[in-house]
């Protein structure tokens, strides 16, 4: 389990239940990125690979 794993795990636990769009996730993505600047290049990584996860050129 990578260190990572404990968030993300947390993040299912107390919100898993809930319903959210793109757009409040982008919102809280941003808000995160203004408040952590340095995380701002994985944050922009993170949000590139889930904007393209059904890419047809990325499953080749």
């Amino acid at each position: 389990m990578y260190f990572t794993d404990r968030g993300i795990e947390e993040l299912a636990d107390r919100r898993g239940e809930e319903e959210v769009t793109l757009e409040w996730l982008a919102d809280r993505l941003r808000e995160f990125v203004d408040l952590n600047p340095e995380f701002e290049v994985p944050v922009e990584r993170l949000a590139t690979w889930l904007a393209r996860l059904d890419d047809e050129e990325d499953d080749a």
